[in-house]
């Protein structure tokens, strides 16, 4: 049987897939890799405004703007964003429960804050930041149990 030479610059990956894998349907890449960079960037930063100018307007309570006000604001956004950058980093590395444990904890603590801002008691605020991690939990927990490829065999301590 005559085979066919190798191309130069071709991939050598067989034609076909292993016995056992599953084909995974991705949606097409619109933009270069480059934007999708600049977006994992930018995208925890202008959330971080948006918490941030929301943390500070419930602080400053229908009063005058004043430059600890504006200060709080932007260390709401710094905190809030370096935070969200390093989970996003970090997280895709995680098991399906740890994955998910993390952004619930993330949720209920940054909802928290904001609700403790606004004046309640520190009871009510906690069940509440408690209420929103449970149910994002839950739906994370579901997300990337039916999106996610199970990682538990890199968790196997021997």
């Amino acid at each position: 049987m005559a085979h066919a030479a190798p191309v130069p610059g071709a991939s050598h990956a067989p034609a076909t897939r292993p016995r056992g894998t599953v084909a995974t349907r991705r949606p097409p890449e619109i933009l270069e890799p480059r934007m999708h960079a600049v977006a994992r960037i930018a995208g925890p930063i202008v959330i971080g405004l948006v918490y941030g100018y929301w943390a500070a307007a419930i602080r400053r309570d229908a009063g005058p703007i004043t430059g600890w006000n504006v200060l709080f604001g932007f260390v709401c956004v710094i905190v809030f964003a370096a935070l969200c950058i390093g989970l996003l980093r970090i997280t895709p590395h995680l098991p399906r429960g740890p994955h998910a444990l993390t952004w619930a904890v993330f949720a209920g603590v940054a909802f928290g804050f904001l609700y403790s801002q606004t004046g309640h008691s520190v009871l009510r605020s906690i069940g509440i930041s408690l209420a929103v991690a449970v149910a994002t939990f839950v739906f994370d927990y579901y997300r990337y149990y039916v999106h996610q490829e199970p990682l538990e065999e890199h968790w196997v301590v021997r």
